[in-house]
């Protein structure tokens, strides 16, 4: 949806998540802006999600919001994370 890198919501996914495409799905619904990185096709984000889990794949999606790490397509995290960074349109 945004092509910003110095978005607050990033989103790690791989080619055929299925939960990936509807994390999307739900953030374009409450209009928030993200940043999607493809961890299969681009080695770079792949390297960058290494660094921020501590070197831990745990699977996709991983978003990062705000800094903070969650794995899979949890909206009651998701949610939370979102509201603590003031990061859902009014």
């Amino acid at each position: 949806m945004s092509d910003q890198t110095d978005s607050q919501v990033i989103i790690y996914t791989t080619t055929n998540c299925a939960f990936c495409a509807t994390e999307k799905q739900w953030l374009e619904h409450l209009g928030v802006k993200y940043v999607a990185k493809n961890i299969e096709e681009d080695d770079a984000a792949q390297e960058e999600l290494l660094q921020k889990l501590d070197g831990v794949f745990q699977g996709t999606p991983t978003t990062d919001i705000g800094g903070k790490m969650i794995v899979g397509f949890n909206r009651p995290a998701l949610q939370a994370a979102l509201q603590e960074n003031n990061l859902l349109p009014a």
